[in-house]
């Protein structure tokens, strides 16, 4: 009894303790803050004439950003 207590004990411990582990780390190896994520690029529209466009209106594409 107490030994399977033990063992589901240590199963859990082991595997939730990289859920709490931060993912991101430095250049010497040590876990530091992540930095927070990049905002998506704006999607850019152009229209049939080939002028740049608010996206939604009729007749404007999305076009590829670098």
């Amino acid at each position: 009894m107490i030994r399977k207590l033990m063992t589901a004990a240590a199963v859990l411990a082991l595997t939730s303790a990289p859920a709490f582990a931060a993912p991101c780390k430095d250049a010497k190896g040590k876990f530091t803050k992540c930095p927070p994520a990049k905002a998506a690029p704006a999607t850019q529209c152009k229209d049939a004439k080939g002028k740049f466009a608010k996206c939604g209106t009729p007749g404007a594409t999305p076009v590829k950003s670098k």
